[in-house]
């Protein structure tokens, strides 16, 4: 339990700083604003880290994150570095159309560009879009497949395959870690297969067909 309470946070006037333990303190400067710091240790040595002004950062979010900094010092990172790299780490919608750009300047199939980015648009986006790409894991993916994993089983497997495209690529880029795309396959109930005859296609459209196939596989 800290030693400070909100409405004594809010009521501080004189200036001065004000510890709530574990290395948190307000501070309070003689113009009367006031702001977070985390006094901790880092190789030996003691170092202050701001952690945003009291307008922005409540008391819990600022014990958080205060949290937060003393557990990334523990396993040996810098929090300043961590803040760093978490805000040049983009979005799994921005790093989605990243990837989209460099894919499509290899690609000649216009309707097939569209259509791919379209259905992440539809499936991914909503349920994962916003959220930084490190932090998308199998139950998000999981979950946006499962919605139309049985329905729409052929639009299902080509979100897969594309959420998995973009996750590679970020993985590439040194946003994130590996993706078990496994683990969601193995979390997903088996589709229907499909019955019954297809009729044979015309010799001259097989080029075509073949070309759509490989670039779907993109």
């Amino acid at each position: 339990m800290g030693k400070l309470n909100p409405l004594q946070v809010r009521n501080l006037k004189e200036p001065g700083r004000y510890s709530d333990g574990d290395g948190l303190i307000l501070e309070v400067r003689p113009g009367g604003s006031k702001s977070w710091l985390a006094r901790l240790q880092s190789n030996g040595r003691r170092r202050d880290y701001g952690l945003g002004s009291f307008k922005d950062v409540s008391l819990n979010d600022a014990r958080e994150k205060a949290r937060e900094f003393r557990k990334l010092l523990r396993a040996g990172a810098d929090p300043l570095e961590a803040k760093r790299l978490a805000r040049e780490i983009p979005t799994f919608k921005v790093a989605a159309k990243a990837y989209h750009t460099e894919w499509k300047r290899q690609r000649r199939n216009v309707k097939h560009e569209a259509q791919w980015l379209s259905t992440l648009e539809a499936y991914a986006f909503p349920r994962f879009g916003e959220l930084r790409i490190d932090q998308v894991g199998t139950g998000h993916v999981r979950d946006a497949l499962a919605e139309i994993w049985l329905t729409k089983p052929e639009t299902a497997r080509r979100v897969r395959q594309r959420i998995g495209k973009v996750l590679d690529y970020a993985h590439g880029a040194g946003w994130r870690g590996a993706f078990a795309m496994g683990a969601v396959n193995g979390s997903l109930p088996e589709q229907p297969r499909k019955s019954g005859r297809f009729e044979a296609m015309p010799y001259a459209n097989v080029p075509t067909f073949l070309e759509s196939i490989r670039e779907r596989a993109s």
